[in-house]
């Protein structure tokens, strides 16, 4: 890593916020720091694939101020999460032993954007994650999917339970009916009362009961897969009769003074919808920090791809995030090399199809 670092700093560009915690380092008595030592961002490498570091250290990053020894995720199982699940009423999976993620699809919506019938999977889905920390806290991240008749309804839920509201936002662009999107973000030491909280906001809204089972079918993909794959980077998955390709950003990011697993609020998430004819709705978002942001915006629409949302999901994050949501129909390898020329500006290594692209 550290070679890599010194053949890529003609590429690095440091944020203001990465040069004055620098700055801080370097006049300790100004800072009130005494002798100790800031940490440098890890520099910004562009492509989406290096066989020789696919594997981001979480020693190396950034810290915020006040928070030079970040908390660390503590392994857990399923079975750890049992009161969580029960409490959610919803069923989960574990993400690399590091964090539990439930969903809660809106199938009970029946959305219209530019005549495409959007599909739960595409863009109308809910979802939460839960990460255990070294201290015995539990960290809760998520979105909401919500209609704005249920809209003020769940947000008052939310505040009475102590659920913060990090972002409001859409992921698609003209549609029926509105439907908004809610991010949430809640720690404490009562995991429970989080996932009561978090079933007590859903059941302000018309989400319909998930069972617990086997994992829903996978149709076959109307898609040439291979040269999505091929041309991405990466190994996308069938996810519900969706192709799915997620990528996480390589900097160690830290919420504060926790250290976030890998790839969780910290993600590029793309998902195809097939419409037949190698044809497919695309929607996602791209997760970038505050140098990629206008290279990302210009690349999409070049490639004819449409801009929903440019927004944060998170209020304490560093390096600071920022996430664009996207629309575009069309044939679906050349809406993939659209993506992948956004891509290759971007920070990112490939997460492969599932895992915590969703948060």
């Amino acid at each position: 890593m550290s070679e890599n670092r010194q053949q890529d700093t003609s590429v690095q560009a440091v944020t203001p916020r990465r040069r004055l915690l620098t700055a801080a380092a370097l006049v300790p008595l100004l800072a009130g720091a005494g002798a100790s030592a800031a940490c440098a961002g890890t520099p910004r490498r562009t492509g989406p694939h290096h066989p020789d570091r696919d594997q981001p250290d979480h020693q190396d990053g950034p810290h915020r101020i006040g928070h030079p020894d970040p908390l660390r995720p503590a392994p857990t199982k399923a079975a750890d999460w049992s009161d969580v699940l029960k409490a959610l009423g919803l069923p989960g999976s574990m993400v690399r032993d590091e964090y539990l993620h439930a969903r809660a699809p809106r199938n009970d919506l029946h959305v219209v954007s530019y005549d495409v019938k959007v599909t739960s999977g595409l863009a109308l889905g809910s979802h939460v994650a839960f990460v255990r920390y070294e201290d015995g806290s539990t960290l809760a991240m998520g979105d909401l999917t919500v209609t704005e008749g249920e809209l003020q309804k769940v947000s008052d839920t939310l505040q009475a339970r102590g659920i913060a509201q990090t972002a409001l936002h859409k992921h698609l662009l003209a549609h029926s009916p509105d439907v908004w999107w809610i991010h949430v973000h809640a720690h404490g030491h009562d995991a429970v009362a989080i996932a009561r909280g978090v079933r007590a906001a859903l059941d302000r809204t018309g989400t319909p009961p998930v069972k617990p089972g086997r994992p829903p079918a996978k149709p076959p993909l109307d898609l040439d897969t291979r040269q999505l794959d091929a041309t991405l980077g990466t190994k996308g998955s069938n996810d519900g009769g969706l192709y799915k390709a997620v990528f996480h950003r390589r900097e160690t990011v830290i919420d504060d003074g926790m250290l976030m697993p890998r790839g969780l609020g910290a993600s590029t998430a793309f998902n195809f919808q097939p419409l037949g004819g190698g044809k497919a709705a695309i929607n996602g978002d791209f997760v970038m920090v505050a140098e990629e942001v206008q290279k990302v915006l210009k690349a999409l629409r070049r490639g004819g791809i449409s801009l929903v949302e440019l927004h944060n999901h998170g209020l304490t994050e560093e390096p600071r995030l920022f996430f664009t949501h996207f629309w575009a129909v069309g044939d679906a390898v050349e809406l993939a090399k659209a993506l992948r020329s956004a891509l290759d500006v971007t920070n990112v290594v490939p997460g492969g199809g599932g895992g915590g692209g969703d948060a």
